[in-house]
């Protein structure tokens, strides 16, 4: 069970890291700057928030297919 946990979150936090790259380019090139910025409008869990969506639709689609699986033999 432990180790299913932390699959699941490494999943997260891949795509969180993602999501961040993408949605945010500079990211990459002065990532204090990005983290002050966000300091400064404290929108802390938008993030969280953007990547629990993705999460979720992806887990979707991973149980679909898993229960196609499981119907197909």
């Amino acid at each position: 069970m432990i180790k299913k946990i932390k699959i699941e979150l490494i999943y997260f936090c891949v795509i969180l890291l993602i999501l961040a790259v993408l949605q945010h380019s500079d990211l990459l090139h002065s990532p204090l700057q990005r983290a002050n910025l966000m300091m400064e409008k404290e929108n802390y869990f938008h993030p969280l928030l953007w990547t629990s969506v993705v999460y979720v639709v992806v887990g979707f689609f991973r149980l679909v297919v898993i229960l196609f699986r499981k119907i197909r033999g």
